[in-house]
């Protein structure tokens, strides 16, 4: 009896999933702020005068100090000494400083300041990182876009932290249990975060009909204090845990700097490493210039201002909607009864049906790109469910590496063909970002859930944060490679709506190929060597 008790939190369905719930809202905040800007790159320009290489530069900074400062390994070690409560709440306050940083860049009240004018005039040589070719500033970087990107430096320390931890946290609540399934319906709703961003964003940036890009941070801000105050909620919730289990991971079996040598050693780790940076390097960079990808590349008509489809009213509902896709194809995987399952599965495709129309109607890329997530959110369920019960994780890592070469040389070559059709546009730009964030879900769902088998449990934190430092390396390089090849292979080109993203999307698919690759090989050495990917989570 008294054992059970010591389990009550841990082992009732509603608490370990009200703590995932409470992780996942807090990483749904974050994702809204890292791509608070994607939506609105054209007015960047505009307003700002960020080109793309500014642009590119500033998105890239998110994780430079993860890279070249080693915050990354350092968040891993704090995680292993101090437990996944503190390094949460922790995280959360990096974050939002960082925001904070962000929001006084590119709000008005910087434009002619002494600020301004010192890092006008500062930071335009960096020594040993210009020599190196990694420097996070250049000569005639806006100011604007010096400062916001120092704040994103801080943010995306925090936010990496972030994501370290809530992966150790699930691991914590759901070993031996759904942890696929968990992981794979933490990243789901994160996710929406992309399309929350994507709504949002340019709603707040032009609400009133004045343009002021400072509005659309303000709501990352706003979100990131709600971030902070889900961290501070779970770590009670956490706490609690603690004191009906008797552990206390932050004193036993302390970590220690060799411990890195076990991580180091196994082959299974680095290609999995080498995976997640090849694969996630094709898809964030990606969604911080896909907005601006589908303006260039689609064929868009003005909208009536004084139209329901020009009003902010329109967004409201179009979000309602949207949400109505998410829950409603999330629920339909856990509906026992038949009838209601297939209900819910009729109204969540209605209801995308009807977003997309709406999205066509506004004339809108940014509601376009939004549906990103929403068929991911419908089958990682499924996918997690899948993992945990029967395995394949390894399997499923090279489908999604397969369906993400393919959506990007779609991209490259087949939307560009139609243009100047405006109803098969849409519709392949649709199709497309709906595949292409299937083949999201794919990843998290496999790949995450698998780490836990390739090392020991004192020394999760640290194998988590060492694969998101090697992925950090690619979030850090693609964003600025995306700009610098813009501006390249466009000379003359001011319009931001008339760029060519051939060789960009190129380049991402490459990536894509080179996954797919590691993915075959990590199938080879998981046969030979019994890492145990193809196996399910769930032993009977």
């Amino acid at each position: 009896m008294t054992e059970q008790y010591q389990k009550t939190l841990r082992d009732s369905v509603a608490l370990r999933w009200t703590a995932l719930l409470l992780l996942a809202l807090a990483m749904f905040c974050a994702y809204i702020f890292m791509d608070i800007l994607s939506p609105i790159k054209e007015l960047m320009q505009t307003e700002r005068g960020w080109d793309s290489t500014a642009f590119g530069t500033m998105q890239g900074s998110e994780t430079f100090l993860n890279v070249f400062v080693f915050f990354l390994i350092f968040a891993g070690i704090i995680l292993d000494k101090m437990g996944v409560r503190f390094t949460a709440v922790l995280s959360g306050a990096v974050m939002l400083g960082g925001a904070l940083i962000k929001y006084y860049a590119i709000s008005e009240s910087f434009i002619g300041s002494g600020l301004e004018t010192w890092f006008t005039n500062n930071l335009n040589h960096i020594p040993v990182f210009e020599q190196l070719g990694v420097s996070p500033f250049y000569a005639g970087m806006p100011a604007s876009a010096k400062v916001a990107a120092c704040g994103f430096m801080i943010f995306g320390c925090g936010a990496e932290m972030a994501g370290i931890t809530v992966s150790r946290g699930i691991v914590k609540w759901f070993k031996g249990r759904e942890m696929a399934l968990a992981m794979g319906s933490e990243m789901a709703l994160a996710r929406l975060g992309v399309a929350t961003c994507m709504i949002f964003s340019p709603f707040f940036a032009k609400l009133g009909g004045s343009v002021d890009v400072s509005r659309s941070v303000a709501f990352g801000v706003v979100l990131l204090c709600i971030a902070l105050m889900m961290f501070v909620v779970y770590f009670f919730m956490d706490k609690k845990l603690d004191s009906q289990t008797g552990e206390a991971e932050e004193k036993d079996d302390p970590f220690q700097i060799k411990d890195l040598g076990k991580i180091l050693s196994s082959m299974g780790f680095w290609l999995v490493a080498l995976l997640c940076v090849l694969y996630y390097s094709a898809i964030f960079p990606f969604q911080k210039y896909a907005v601006n990808m589908l303006q260039c590349n689609l064929t868009f008509t003005g909208v009536d201002p004084e139209s329901f489809w020009a009003s902010s009213s329109v967004t409201i509902v179009q979000y309602i909607i949207m949400l109505v896709v998410a829950i409603t194809a999330f629920t339909f995987n856990f509906m026992k009864n038949k009838g209601m399952k297939y209900f819910m599965l009729m109204l969540s495709v209605s209801s995308l049906v009807i977003y997309c129309y709406m999205g066509y109607m506004r004339q809108s890329a940014e509601s376009i790109f939004a549906v990103f997530p929403l068929l991911a959110v419908g089958i990682t369920p499924i996918l997690g469910n899948y993992v945990d019960h029967k395995g394949k994780a390894a399997s499923m890592l090279v489908l999604g590496s397969i369906l993400l070469i393919v959506c990007h040389l779609t991209f490259a070559f087949i939307l560009p063909a139609f243009q100047g059709n405006q109803v098969g546009g849409v519709i392949v730009a649709y199709l497309t970002i709906l595949v292409l964030g299937a083949s999201f879900s794919l990843v998290p769902a496999s790949l995450w859930p698998s780490v836990p088998k390739l090392v020991d449990a004192k020394i999760i934190g640290s194998a988590y944060a060492l694969i998101f430092w090697i992925q950090n390396i690619g979030l850090w390089l693609f964003p600025l490679l995306i700009g610098k090849v813009l501006d390249q292979t466009n000379p003359g080109v001011t319009d931001a709506t008339k760029l060519n993203y051939t060789a960009p999307l190129i380049m991402l698919a490459s990536l894509g190929l080179a996954a797919l690759i590691i993915g075959l090989i990590l199938k080879v050495v998981d046969r030979k060597k019994g890492l145990g990917l193809e196996e399910p989570n769930i032993k009977d």
